[in-house]
């Protein structure tokens, strides 16, 4: 799935109790893409890698820093995911729930990433094993997606509205 609709859809499923926590679970949403492929744009915009080009689609992943991908596969997995939730609930003594926006960030990934590019890693280091899923950006999957961010998004703001 592409980076924003994982942070719409961390602040709308995650993040409903106040702005503080929408914010939150947006970035909990956002940060496994930020964490490995944001850093890659980062350092191409600055001049430090060798630009790789997404204009014309995915790129060839041999051309993607092997960084890129131990990342990829900290910030893309459910094991990964369930230790850190698990030390974040020991020191607060309670869970953060917002955090909930990475674990749905990695199940949507899963089923939304094919084997062409970045097929995720949700059992890494465990397991290498990936699921053959569709390509977010296949038109059947990316247009429902902008629609139901859509109805969710119009139900939550109008829904909060009448609330207050």
């Amino acid at each position: 799935m592409d980076t924003l609709s994982h942070a719409l859809w961390g602040g709308v499923a995650f993040g409903r109790k106040s702005r503080k926590s929408f914010l939150l679970a947006s970035t909990f949403g956002l940060a496994p893409d930020i964490l490995s492929f944001g850093i890659l744009f980062a350092s191409n915009l600055l001049g430090f890698t060798e630009r790789v080009s997404f204009e014309n689609g995915p790129p060839d992943p041999s051309l993607i820093p092997q960084y890129v991908d131990f990342l990829y596969n900290i910030t893309h997995s459910l094991i990964i995911f369930f230790v850190v939730f698990g030390i974040v609930w020991f020191f607060l003594k309670k869970p953060l729930w917002e955090m909930g926006a990475w674990f749905f960030h990695i199940a949507l990934d899963i089923f939304t990433h094919s084997f062409e590019f970045f097929p995720t890693p949700f059992l890494w280091p465990l397991f290498d094993y990936k699921f053959n899923g569709v390509s977010w950006g296949t038109p059947w999957v990316f247009f429902p997606n902008v629609a139901l961010l859509f109805i969710f998004y119009l139900y939550f703001f109008v829904y909060k509205k009448k609330k207050t």
